[in-house]
C-alpha cells in the first residue's frame, strides 16, 4: 500500500478470540480500517494461509493489511506493512506497539509511520494490567511526538469519540470488533 494513502483511523487486532468469526469480522469493518494481523498461536503454515484470505478480505474492503512480526516476513506474504519494534528498510508500511516512556524513547530512532499506544482502558487481552487512563495515555502521546498515535487497549467507538483528537490519529480494538454471544 503507498504511504500516500490515508493511513486509517480504526483498527481491529487480531487474535485467537476472533474463532471462526475473524473474516465477517474484518467485512464489518468500516471500508479503508487497517488490521494488524496477529493470530501468533498458529504454526508458521497455518498463520500464512489464514494471512492470505484477511489480505484478500481487506484487498476487497480497501482495508489495509499489516503481519505483526519482521519486515521480511510482511515482504514475502505480501502484507502492506509490519507491526514491529524493528527500522524498516522498504517502503512498506511500518507500525510500533508502544506502552511507556521508554519503549517511546527507543522506538524513535526506527521512525514508525503509526504508534499503536496501550492499554488505554483496562482490557481483556491483559487482565490485571494496569491502564494507562486518558491523562497518562496523552502525555505519553505527548511525549512521542508522534502525530499517528493510535489508542488502544480496553477501546470501543464509544469511548473513541471521547479522546482529544490532538493527541491521536485513531484507534484500536480486539474486543469491540467481535460478535457478541448471548
Amino acid at each position: 500500500m503507498p504511504r500516500s494513502h490515508p493511513l486509517p483511523k480504526i483498527w481491529l487486532m487480531t487474535d485467537a478470540r476472533f474463532g471462526d468469526d475473524l473474516l465477517p469480522a474484518i467485512q464489518r469493518l468500516p471500508s479503508r480500517s487497517g488490521v494488524v494481523f496477529r493470530h501468533y498461536h498458529l504454526d508458521t503454515q497455518q498463520r500464512r494461509a489464514l494471512f492470505a484470505q484477511v489480505l484478500r478480505m481487506c484487498r476487497r474492503r480497501g482495508h489495509i493489511a499489516l503481519l505483526a512480526g519482521d519486515e521480511r516476513t510482511a515482504l514475502h506474504w505480501h502484507a502492506d506493512g509490519f507491526h514491529h519494534r524493528s527500522r524498516g528498510q522498504t517502503k512498506l508500511l511500518h507500525s510500533a506497539p508502544v506502552h511507556n516512556p521508554s519503549e517511546i524513547e527507543r522506538i524513535q530512532t526506527s521512525q514508525p509511520d503509526l504508534l499503536f499506544l496501550s492499554p488505554l482502558f483496562a482490557t481483556t487481552s491483559h487482565p490485571g494490567a494496569r491502564p494507562l487512563g486518558p491523562l497518562k495515555f496523552q502525555q505519553l502521546a505527548k511525549l512521542a511526538g508522534h502525530k499517528n498515535v493510535i489508542a488502544l487497549g480496553g477501546m470501543t467507538r464509544q469511548n473513541a469519540k471521547m479522546l482529544n483528537p490532538r493527541f491521536i490519529h485513531g484507534w484500536a480494538a480486539i474486543d469491540a470488533f467481535r460478535k457478541k454471544t448471548a
